[in-house]
């Protein structure tokens, strides 16, 4: 019997129009390709079905979910070498990035070409998807029903899990390094009191949270600052949890959690809103709305951070597609928009946009940390979730940690001010100090 790998390294390397960067271990035992470093192992052949019937990004994730794919040796490594050419591909010229080879597989007289040598898969019936795939969306995105349901999820997979992976801070957002931190812990406070300092927080303040996960920020808000905090979330385990960490912090009388859609709030204004990792879930074609609400719910001269994800402008934004991975296994109906988009739609509800800062660096860190309490508590994660869960989350923490290193995407804190009519700000002439 011919040996697998090298037909498969074959394929690989005339779609990619360059030698496959890898080894390849296939489930007779065979390999192909460059010695040393990681390897992709095609365990089973059902991995060459899922990516017949299903070409792209969504073939390859129900590939890797199913266990059909997997990586021995470093992550990161194989990750970056197969993002330089399995996706866009730069060519050594500096002329425009082409289609790589998962993209070129949407190309129907290029699955033609490749069938023959699928064969070796089997022409049955394509495999069913992974359970972890969110399947049933049903009527408009971003709808509260839909978005409800999008946020359970993600989110309601259990606080024991998402313990493991974020440790005792609960802060599932973008940590802030530097000045002598050095753990997990000491980032995401850092970072919630960069954002509390960012808003001015003082004792009696009323804060809004969108978005407010497992209540860290409420608390941070009202133990450190004073504030009166109100916090929203979709996610009833979520409010929950976060519930039971205030009432053990003895800050109920300074703290609600609700289980609500930000549209939904109507007890402004507030002194203060803020936004942290929340405004991904909005969408393009709710972000006015979004950004019109919470102008409305905030007094004049009351600030908003909004702390945000951001991918790249497309040259036609027309052309930009959610990644199906994400969009299946990790965050449903989720959207990344420029930072330029962002601010646009906050100036045009209102708001005076007054800084910008970037902190790219600093999720690529947190990222990091996160799969290594991943990695080090792998048996644990599938005995709490699932064997696919548990690989959604290892693959796409440390897909993106490398994305915010190769400014693929990026992550912002834009501060906004409801400037009274009178123009004053109520900000300091210099807000911050660089080095």
């Amino acid at each position: 019997m011919t040996p697998v790998a090298p037909k498969l390294a074959a394929l690989a390397e005339s779609l990619l129009d360059a030698p496959f960067p890898l080894r390849i271990r296939a489930w007779d035992g065979s390999e192909s390709g460059p010695p040393g470093g990681p390897v992709l192992v095609v365990r089973h052949r059902r991995a060459l079905r899922r990516l017949l019937w299903r070409p792209g990004e969504l073939g390859l994730a129900r590939a890797w979910v199913a266990g059909d794919l997997d990586i021995e040796g470093d992550l990161y490594t194989a990750l970056d070498r197969l993002a330089g050419v399995v996706w866009d591909v730069t060519p050594a010229d500096g002329a425009a990035p082409r289609p790589g080879g998962l993209r070129q597989l949407r190309d129907p007289r290029v699955r033609s070409a490749v069938r023959e040598l699928f064969l070796t898969g089997g022409l049955l019936p394509p495999p069913p998807p992974p359970p972890e795939e969110d399947r049933h969306r049903r009527g408009r995105s971003h709808t509260r029903r839909r978005d409800s349901r999008a946020v359970h999820h993600h989110y309601d997979v259990g606080n024991d899990f998402y313990e493991l992976v974020l440790g005792p801070s609960m802060v599932y957002s973008c940590a802030y390094w530097g000045d002598g931190v050095t753990t997990l812990e000491e980032a995401q406070h850092a970072k919630l009191d960069l954002v509390a300092g960012k808003l001015g927080l003082r004792e009696g303040d009323r804060l809004l949270d969108v978005g407010s996960g497992w209540g860290s920020m409420a608390i941070h808000a009202a133990r450190e600052y004073g504030a009166y905090v109100t916090g929203v979330t979709l996610s009833r385990e979520q409010a929950a949890y976060a519930r039971k960490r205030i009432a053990e912090a003895g800050l109920t009388d300074r703290v609600e959690i609700r289980v609500q859609d930000y549209r939904d709030v109507t007890d402004g204004p507030y002194d203060a809103i803020s936004s942290i990792g929340m405004a991904e879930h909005v969408g393009a074609v709710r972000y006015g709305e979004y950004a019109a609400r919470l102008h409305t719910l905030l007094k004049p001269g009351g600030r908003l951070l909004n702390h945000q994800i951001a991918r790249r402008p497309e040259a036609d934004e027309s052309a930009y597609h959610v990644d199906e991975f994400i969009d299946r296994y990790v965050f449903p109906d989720g959207e990344l928009s420029p930072l330029g988009s962002t601010v646009t739609a906050l100036e045009s509800a209102g708001f005076e946009v007054r800084d910008v800062e970037s902190i790219r660096e600093h999720y690529a860190l947190t990222l990091r940390r996160w799969v290594a309490r991943l990695e080090d508590g792998g048996k644990q994660a599938v005995r709490l979730t699932s064997p696919g869960r548990a690989r959604v989350w290892r693959l796409y923490m440390a897909a993106s940690a490398l994305s915010f290193e190769r400014n693929r995407i990026g992550v912002n804190q834009v501060l906004a001010v409801r400037t009274p009519a009178d123009g004053a700000s109520g900000l300091p002439l210099r807000t911050r100090t660089w080095n």
